[in-house]
């Protein structure tokens, strides 16, 4: 017969190789010399293939507590974890919130526990860039960026899906509103400050109300200008306002030289006149006292009160002057008296500025007088003689 024939009462197939009577290993066999050696390896006894049936149901049942005691400690360390300084973390227990633990070496059951690690020092920042409308109705393009942190883990993870896409939606929504209640001329300009300080509170209010557990540090703006369709026009709006401020100032700085110069002398002509006023009075009062002593002295002596203002009139008009005319009595010639050649042949010096002092105008008076006397004499004596 065929070699691949069933032959006997075995019903086996002939091996073509003269094997013999041989068929494929038995599976319980391998199985069971497997637990043999792992059995030898525990400490296990292993017998006879026919006696080992009973021992190798303990040797299966301390290999699974083994096992068993390995994937425990396995999951147990799996369940360690460090919580960061700066970090916090919200523990869910089957998706509901259990706890907010603090940084240092923590433990969750694994796969029974999710662990959220959520860092509360880190600044962190978003920037936003619209085009919206101001007040007066003129369009500006505002970069805007925002600094924040996170305070409530808790509130982060669990009360809003995204918070920070919240936070930018919040962001656009309380710049739109500062912006359009503000004119472009301040948006553009010296508003900036403002705006970003009235974003930020706004911003604030918007994440306490949505319960994000987001703290805003703060918010600048970083640009503000108008969009570039009409960026020439704007920059000759500019120049135009610059200008005027421009003549505005010069104006101003003219006025303000002019104005107080003005002030001044018409200041000035006031205090003068009022000065002059006072002199006048001053004076007229003072003559009218010196009148009112001469008076009183020309009555107790006229002849010698008399003499004497003759002789303080001359000298006054004498001190002014250094030529004097002189009418000779009995003469018909004027006599012209150089004083100041008088004074120098007599050895009395004249002051440069050509006025003299009251001894040296006393001492020219005596001497005229005793001139004037002499040669009275002398005429008298010639026309005795004829």
């Amino acid at each position: 017969m065929a070699w691949n024939e069933p032959g006997g009462g075995n019903n086996k197939p002939k091996d073509p190789w003269g094997g013999g009577d041989q068929g494929p290993p038995d599976l319980d066999e391998a199985l069971k010399k497997l637990q043999e050696k792992l059995g030898g390896l525990f400490g296990g006894r292993g017998g006879k293939r026919g006696g080992s049936s009973g021992g190798g149901g303990g040797l299966s049942a301390g290999l699974l507590g083994v096992i068993a005691l390995v994937a425990v400690l396995v999951w147990g360390l799996m369940g360690l974890y460090q919580v960061d300084e700066q970090e916090r973390a919200v523990v869910l227990r089957f998706g509901k919130y259990l706890e907010t633990v603090q940084p240092g070496l923590q433990w969750n059951p694994p796969l029974i526990d999710e662990v959220i690690r959520v860092n509360t020092t880190k600044v962190r920042a978003a920037t936003f860039r619209e085009i919206m409308l101001t007040q007066d109705e003129n369009i500006v393009e505002v970069r805007m960026s925002v600094q924040y942190v996170i305070v409530d883990p808790t509130s982060f993870v669990l009360k809003v899906r995204d918070p920070e896409d919240s936070l930018q939606h919040a962001a656009q929504s309380a710049l739109r509103h500062v912006v359009g209640d503000t004119r472009m001329d301040s948006v553009l300009t010296e508003g900036r400050a403002q705006i970003g300080t009235d974003v930020q509170v706004r911003l604030q209010r918007y994440t306490d109300m949505y319960e994000t557990g987001i703290r805003v540090i703060k918010v600048n703006i970083d640009e503000s200008k108008p969009p570039s369709q009409v960026q020439a026009a704007f920059d000759d709006v500019i120049k135009a306002r610059e200008d005027e401020e421009r003549l505005k100032n010069e104006a101003q700085a003219y006025a303000n030289g002019i104005v107080p110069e003005a002030r001044g002398r018409a200041q000035r002509v006031l205090e003068e006149a009022g000065a002059y006023r006072e002199q006048v009075v001053a004076s007229a009062e003072g003559e009218a006292e010196r009148f009112k002593a001469l008076l009183a002295e020309y009555a107790k002596a006229p002849e010698v009160t008399r003499e004497r203002l003759y002789l303080e009139a001359v000298q006054e008009v004498l001190t002014n002057t250094n030529k004097v005319m002189v009418d000779v009595e009995g003469g018909n010639n004027v006599m012209y008296l150089p004083l100041d050649k008088m004074t120098s042949s007599s050895g009395a010096s004249v002051p440069r500025s050509g006025r003299l002092d009251a001894n040296t105008v006393r001492e020219l008076t005596d001497a005229v007088t005793e001139q004037l006397r002499q040669d009275a004499a002398a005429a008298n004596n010639r026309r005795g003689g004829r």
